[in-house]
């Protein structure tokens, strides 16, 4: 396997897991307070279908990063939500910057990640 190839998967399941992983866990699984509280702070009602919703969205994103290894797009939607992510908490709950395993040092990887594959992509 060429080198390139080699990182480009990498980067794409370090992607593909970290957005499995809280589309599963902390929406899916078990909705978690941080959860709740992001979802509320838009005046959300319905917080567990919104989570559900939101749950599967990450699930889907994470099957195609995986599945369409030469399509960038999934990388390009994946930066962009990662972005887009980001401000949406500076915006709406900015006191979750400041805490432990927070959405900068999580988002702030997964952009590197984006970087990495969309670099490494044939």
């Amino acid at each position: 396997m060429n080198a390139l190839i080699r990182i480009n998967w990498i980067a794409r399941s370090g992607l593909a897991f970290m957005f499995a992983y809280h589309g599963l866990v902390p929406k899916l699984l078990w909705l978690s307070t941080g959860e709740q509280m992001m979802i509320q702070a838009h005046g959300i009602e319905q917080v567990q279908l919104f989570a559900t919703l939101a749950g599967f969205g990450e699930m889907a994103l994470a099957l195609w990063i995986l599945l369409a290894p030469r399509n960038p797009w999934p990388i390009a939607v994946a930066a962009a939500a990662l972005l887009g992510l980001l401000v949406d908490v500076a915006v709406f709950s900015p006191g979750l910057l400041k805490e432990a395993f927070n959405p900068v040092s999580l988002n702030m990887a997964g952009l590197a990640l984006c970087a990495v594959a969309w670099s490494a992509r044939r």
